[in-house]
C-alpha cells in the first residue's frame, strides 16, 4: 500500500494520554527503593554526595532511554546508540582538539549532534524506505559505526583537559545551585520528549504507527517520513549524550558507550512502555532510568556482596513489571489468580 496520505481526518488526540497520571507503579518502586537504601545504608543515603554522584552519571543514559521511549512507542527498536556515542564523542573530541580555539568545543558540540543525527537518517532510510526491520539494521549499523569510530581514532583515547574551567564545560558538566548541570539537561530533554509524545502531532503519529502501521497510513500519516524523523531525533539525542559523557570525564575513548545498551532498554521497559508499541510513558522511563542508575551503588552500599547485584536487579525488574500489570490491568491479575488457585 502506498504511503501517500489519504484525505481523511486524523483522529483527535486521545484525552487519556494527556490527563492520565503517568508512571505511578515505577514511582512507587523508586521511593520504596530509596526508603530501603536509607534504612539499610543511612550513612550513605542520608547525605548529599551519593545523590550528587547519581545526578552526574545517570543523565546520559536517561537521555538515551527517553529517545528510546519514542522509538519503542512507534513499534521500532534502536540498538545502534552505543555506536552513536562512540562516533559522536570522537567528532566532539577531534574538532575540539584540532582547532584549539575557544569556540572549537562549540563547533565540536554541533558536529557530535549532527553526526548522531546523520546516523539516525541512515537508519531511518534503511528501515522506512528500504523496509529492513529495525532490529536487524540497527545491529548492523552498530557494528559499522563502532568500527568507523575505532578506525578514525586509531583506537586511542583523547584527553580534553584544556576544557577544564571553560564555559562549555561549566554549562554541560558544571553545577548550578549545587546541583550538577547534567541533571538539568536530562530534565529538559524529559520535558521536551513528554510534550512531543503527549501534546504534539508527531507523538500522536508515533503512537498510531506503533498500534498499526497500516491503520496509520489509512488515516493519512506519512509513516516513512515520521519514522525517518524518529530515528534522526534518536541519533541527535545520542550525539548530545556523548558530549555529556565526554565532558564528564574530560576525555574520549573508543569504547565509550559500551555497557549502556541494556541499562537504557531496561529503564524504558520497567517504566511501562509496551514492547509491542502504541503505548509509552516518558515519566516511567525517567524514573526507570533513575532506578537502573542507582541500583548498583545502592545495593553495594547496603553491604550486599557484589555478586548479588545482578540477581537483585533482575528481581526489581520483574517486580516493577508485575506492579505495572497489577495497577494498569487488574483484570489480568484476577485472571492469573483464577488460573493459580482454581482447581480444574
Amino acid at each position: 500500500m502506498s504511503d501517500t496520505p489519504l484525505k481523511q481526518p486524523l483522529p483527535a488526540l486521545n484525552p487519556r494520554t494527556a490527563i492520565k497520571l503517568e508512571g505511578v507503579p515505577i514511582i512507587i518502586v523508586f521511593f520504596v527503593l530509596i526508603g530501603l537504601f536509607i534504612f539499610f545504608a543511612p550513612t550513605v543515603f542520608l547525605h548529599w554526595p551519593i545523590y550528587n554522584s547519581f545526578l552526574v552519571t545517570i543523565p546520559p543514559m536517561m537521555i538515551l532511554s527517553l529517545g528510546l521511549t519514542l522509538v519503542i512507542a512507534a513499534g521500532e527498536i534502536d540498538l545502534s546508540f552505543p555506536a552513536v556515542i562512540a562516533l559522536s564523542g570522537f567528532l566532539f573530541a577531534h574538532v575540539t582538539r584540532t582547532y584549539g580555539a575557544p569556540w572549537s568545543a562549540w563547533l565540536g558540540l554541533l558536529a557530535a549532534i549532527a553526526g548522531g543525527a546523520l546516523i539516525g537518517v541512515v537508519n531511518g532510510f534503511l528501515i522506512a524506505v528500504i523496509g529492513i526491520p529495525s532490529i536487524i539494521i540497527t545491529i548492523g549499523t552498530s557494528f559499522f559505526w563502532s568500527g568507523i569510530a575505532t578506525v578514525l581514532s586509531g583506537g586511542m583515547s583523547y584527553t580534553l583537559e584544556r576544557l577544564t574551567g571553560s564555559v562549555i564545560n561549566g554549562i554541560f558538566s558544571g553545577t548550578l545551585l549545587g546541583i550538577p548541570t547534567e541533571a538539568f539537561w536530562a530534565l529538559a530533554v524529559a520535558i521536551i520528549v513528554w510534550f512531543i509524545l503527549n501534546r504534539h502531532r508527531f507523538g500522536e503519529h508515533l503512537l498510531f504507527i506503533g498500534d498499526s502501521r497500516e491503520v496509520a497510513r489509512v488515516v493519512g500519516i506519512n509513516t516513512v517520513r515520521e519514522r525517518i524523523k524518529l530515528f534522526t531525533l534518536m541519533g541527535a539525542l545520542g550525539g548530545f549524550a556523548s558530549v555529556l559523557l565526554t565532558l564528564e570525564n574530560l576525555s574520549y575513548f573508543p569504547t565509550q558507550g559500551q555497557g549502556i545498551l541494556l541499562s537504557a532498554l531496561a529503564a524504558v521497559f520497567i517504566g511501562g512502555t509496551s514492547v509491542f508499541g502504541g503505548t509509552a510513558t516518558v515519566v516511567g522511563s525517567f524514573f526507570g532510568a533513575l532506578i537502573i542508575g542507582m541500583l548498583d551503588a545502592g545495593i553495594v552500599a547496603t553491604g550486599v556482596a557484589g555478586f548479588w547485584v545482578e540477581v537483585i536487579v533482575g528481581l526489581v525488574f520483574v517486580a516493577a513489571v508485575v506492579l505495572h500489570i497489577g495497577l494498569d490491568d487488574p483484570a489480568r491479575i484476577r485472571q492469573l489468580q483464577r488460573r493459580l488457585f482454581t482447581r480444574p
